[in-house]
């Protein structure tokens, strides 16, 4: 097979598993999706669409619920980025006369000038390029574009200027239009594999009802029915239409209770937003400005009580809750602190990263083979009373920690630094059961180590998945006083530390 026939059926299944992974929930009553079409909308936005119950839509970067979203996909067998050029240049969509720029302003003249919350994602596994001035005026988290960012100088002659003018050249509008029209683009990077894509969608199909395919067989049936339909005339589907034909395909399992999904998030996941998927979703995201909160007394005045308000909630109405939390880390610290060990219910986590699992405390017997903590203390000061953890399980943290610690927190005297014994990674912990227990090894050893008897604050600072996080805000009553920090990932601020929140809230 040539390379082209290759990149042709690699994106074939690339689209399909993204209309399965919309088009599915249409199977869940709870979810907001009312129709999914497939090759059904206008030209070059015409892959997919999704169109959401009215005022329960994602949210948009002012605020406003997404009506309706056009996604293009494009898929590449190697990897490769792309700039704010490339979107007016017909070749990069292997065109001869339209750009991608000109029929996305094409699909929103038809369906969203009037000012309606539509939005025109293109989702491709080809990422923005870092020095390009698109990559400053994209959401790190939304992939919106940010209309106050290209528009936050006068002239023409600055980077987001050039922006501009070439923009408004290319489509013949004036700045009042583009500001409109930009303001519903947006850019999605589908970094996981194919494979991630079908354990995505084996998960969801186990919650809606569907037959599952076993991961050994090669052949994914999945991939190929969509088309089928397509060349059918079955291009729309809401949740009857799309029941139905999945029963007429054999494609219904047996009916199995499935589990209640609670979401949280401070941030949306640029494909799987939570909202399509969960029976309920605590949103945090326009407290913040992309990662950073607008407010940093909102960590203990706002968010962290409706964060126990919502998931003592969840308890109640569920023996088993599952948890999706695509949040900041102080926010999977604190709801492990809500959700703690003796409000008597075991919380099922969904984990993302390296593949998406779901975890619990019980999912395995534990395995002496699994990697340990190896704990190193790092002595700056003996006379100083307080101490610093910096959880280093995904990468080593130490020496930024260190360096936050000697310039910012002068009552730190010692930093303690747990990391796995493989080495720290992000396949070092093996599942709920793994991270549960060294989560309770860790909070043990800190309570041994600190001065929490006497009324002094721990200092914690963690690299790790959230799932980890959330077991060991479990243990906060074990530990005692414990402020956390968030670390700029982005780069926006100062590439450093920042404290977030203080438990317990007093």
């Amino acid at each position: 097979m040539t390379q082209a026939n290759t990149a042709r059926r690699e994106g074939d299944d690339f689209q399909a598993r993204q209309f399965w992974l919309r088009a599915g929930r249409l199977l869940d009553a709870d979810s907001p999706i009312l129709r999914v079409g497939f090759e059904s909308g206008p030209r070059s936005y015409d892959d997919i669409w999704v169109e959401y119950e009215s005022g329960r839509g994602p949210r948009t970067l002012d605020g406003r619920t997404l009506s309706r979203e056009h996604i293009q996909c494009k898929w590449h067998v190697s990897p490769g980025s792309y700039g704010y050029r490339e979107l007016i240049d017909p070749a990069f969509i292997n065109a001869d006369k339209q750009s991608l720029l000109q029929r996305a302003h094409g699909a929103h003249l038809t369906h969203a000038a009037s000012g309606e919350p539509v939005q025109f994602t293109l989702l491709t596994n080809w990422h923005p390029d870092r020095a390009d001035p698109l990559r400053t005026v994209m959401g790190t988290r939304s992939g919106a574009i940010r209309v106050d960012r290209l528009f936050d100088t006068k002239t023409d002659k600055s980077k987001t200027g050039t922006v501009r003018k070439e923009w408004r050249e290319h489509l013949a509008l004036d700045d009042a239009s583009l500001r409109q029209f930009v303001g519903t683009l947006a850019f999605g990077m589908a970094t996981d594999s194919l494979d991630s894509y079908r354990e995505q969608l084996d998960m969801l199909f186990a919650y809606v009802g569907l037959r599952r395919i076993p991961a050994h067989e090669s052949a994914f049936p999945y991939d190929d029915v969509v088309y089928k339909w397509l060349g059918q005339g079955r291009l729309e589907f809401d949740r009857a239409s799309f029941r139905r034909v999945c029963a007429q395909e054999g494609l219904v399992a047996e009916g199995k209770p499935r589990p209640i999904v609670y979401g949280v998030k401070s941030f949306t996941h640029a494909v799987d937003r939570l909202e399509d998927r969960c029976a309920r979703v605590l949103d945090f995201v326009p407290e913040f400005d992309e990662r950073y909160i607008r407010d940093e007394t909102e960590w203990t005045i706002a968010l962290y009580p409706a964060l126990k308000t919502f998931l003592l909630q969840a308890a109640q109405d569920s023996e088993r809750p599952r948890l999706a939390l695509d949040t900041h880390t102080t926010l999977a610290f604190a709801a492990g602190s809500v959700l703690n060990t003796k409000i008597g219910r075991i919380v099922e986590l969904e984990q993302r990263s390296p593949v998406r699992q779901i975890w619990a405390a019980d999912d395995a017997e534990w395995n002496p083979a699994w990697p340990d903590l190896e704990l190193k203390e790092i002595i700056i000061d003996a006379s100083r009373q307080e101490m610093a953890v910096a959880v280093a399980i995904t990468h080593n943290i130490a020496s930024d920690v260190r360096a936050y610690v000697e310039r910012s927190l002068p009552q730190v005297g010692r930093i303690l630094v747990a990391g796995p014994s493989v080495g720290a990674s992000p396949n070092a912990i093996v599942n709920g059961r793994h991270a549960f227990e060294l989560a309770r090894s860790l909070a043990a050893e800190v309570k041994s180590r600190s001065s929490a008897a006497s009324g002094k604050t721990t200092h914690l600072f963690i690299a790790g998945p959230n799932a980890l996080t959330f077991y060991l805000g479990q243990q906060q009553l074990v530990m005692g006083r414990v402020c956390l920090y968030e670390y700029d990932f982005d780069g926006g601020q100062d590439r450093s530390y920042k404290s977030s929140l203080t438990l317990p809230v007093i």
